[in-house]
């Protein structure tokens, strides 16, 4: 496994991290609490050692999971990212969606990052996540209602008291980033990047690039898109995401599917799999600190953490960027 810095500080993360999202079941048509620990603990034997999570992931579902998983784990030797900033279970913010939470219980989500939200936020995330303090708090997504000043000094607030230890954010622009880093140091933002989703690149990675700041990548699979073994006509579990997003439609489906025949050899070649593939050239990519893989059981994560010792020639990353461009 491979570990870089985040951002300019001295903490370091595994180039994979392991994306909890599915672990949590809530938009993935549900998931087995048993298999996603295991999965967490064999990609920690593999050399994963961060994972990403949040509250909204399974409302609190995915926090106790992680909680659960490293538990056994000396504490220093895992890095926990978790978030902010989205509510269920008041009606206050923006609102956001209608959804359902993993009973099937009716919930209205609201994006929301008043100061006295994020200072209950964080007790309830360290109690699930069973630890006293969180190395990564990021905001999930931009709060309009509030101001930016208001939520990020209540985080440095929460670094001076040893409860957060750095400060990041979630699907922010540059403008939202330069207010923030008003009132707090700002080290990464996470955002969504795949092969067929490269738009962070006009702006947000050159910014970032400049300024000493990491991009976390989510979504580098597409949401098992780029994985290979979505084919047209593909149907989803009920509370699937995946069901009305315009990337899964039969012709994005048949489009990718036929860029990935022509990489499939490379990925056979070097005795991987296309996911091992997509996601080496997503760790590759200039400007992409890590990406983030989800799993919800053990033979996935193990796969995922494999990615970061397949070894890419630059011709053969220009290979692929030749025929990504043909799709574009």
């Amino acid at each position: 496994m491979e570990y870089r810095k985040l951002g300019n500080t001295d903490l370091k993360i595994s180039a994979i991290t392991f994306g909890a999202w599915a672990a949590g079941g809530w938009m993935w048509g549900g998931s087995d609490s048993n298999q996603a620990i295991q999965a967490i603990r064999d990609a920690y034997d593999k050399g994963v050692t961060s994972i990403d999570t949040a509250p909204i992931y399974g409302m609190g579902a995915s926090e106790k999971i992680v909680g659960e998983a490293i538990r056994d784990i000396p504490r220093d030797k895992v890095q926990l990212l978790t978030k902010f900033g989205m509510r269920w279970d008041l009606d206050k913010g923006t609102f956001y969606f209608k959804s359902k939470d993993n009973d099937g219980k009716e919930v209205d989500i609201y994006k929301y990052a008043g100061k006295e939200s994020v200072k209950l936020e964080v007790e309830q995330s360290l109690k699930r996540l069973g630890t006293d303090y969180i190395d990564l708090y990021q905001i999930h997504w931009p709060d309009i209602i509030t101001p930016i000043q208001e939520t990020f000094e209540a985080v440095a607030e929460l670094i001076k008291e040893g409860k957060v230890l750095h400060a990041g954010v979630c699907n922010y622009n540059v403008a939202q980033m330069k207010e923030a880093e008003k009132y707090v140091s700002v080290v990464s933002n996470q955002v969504p990047f795949s092969m067929v989703n490269r738009d962070i690149e006009k702006e947000i990675v050159p910014f970032c690039r400049e300024n000493g700041k990491s991009i976390l990548a989510y979504s580098p699979m597409e949401r098992g898109l780029l994985t290979g073994k979505m084919k047209p006509g593909q149907e989803f579990e009920k509370g699937d995401h995946r069901a009305d997003n315009p990337y899964f439609t039969d012709e994005s489906i048949t489009k990718t599917n036929a860029f990935l025949e022509k990489i499939r050899p490379l990925a056979k070649e070097k005795e991987a799999t296309l996911a091992q593939l997509v996601l080496k050239w997503t760790i590759e990519r200039s400007g992409i600190t890590i990406a983030l893989a989800g799993a919800r059981n053990s033979e996935q994560s193990i796969q995922n953490s494999a990615a970061a010792g397949l070894e890419l020639s630059s011709g053969e990353i220009d290979f692929i960027n030749v025929e990504l461009e043909k799709i574009s």
